[in-house]
């Protein structure tokens, strides 16, 4: 049981040396929970912000996994590597979309208010 949480741990930590955008994920993840503490979200709030952090960063997780499996069995050049490829980071760009469109939802108005 120890193990396979170092292992899941060591994945997770390639996942944040290796991937320029998971980086960019988790500093973003970062920037929006500190929002959500200088504004005081509500609980509802909380929960849609740390489940679409949170998908973020599965999906991104799983695409270096399979960008990682497809590089392991071809170097060359085929089309169903390119669909396994583009449609894993396609799953990661929808959630970021949809986790931008949740802060937004969240902390517009809060912003607006703040200003205004």
């Amino acid at each position: 049981m120890k193990k396979s949480f170092s292992f899941a741990i060591e994945g997770i930590l390639y996942t944040l040396k290796t991937q320029p955008n998971m980086r960019i994920h988790f500093g973003i993840g970062i920037l929006a929970i500190a929002f959500g503490f200088v504004f005081k979200i509500e609980r509802s709030e909380w929960l849609a912000l740390v489940i679409v952090i949170g998908f973020v960063f599965i999906l991104e997780i799983i695409n270096t996994a399979i960008e990682t499996l497809v590089d392991l069995y071809t170097e060359e050049y085929h089309h169903l590597a390119k669909i396994a490829k583009d449609t894993a980071a396609g799953a990661v760009m929808v959630a970021a979309i949809m986790s931008v469109c949740v802060g937004l939802i969240i902390f517009l108005p809060k912003i607006i208010d703040w200003f205004f």
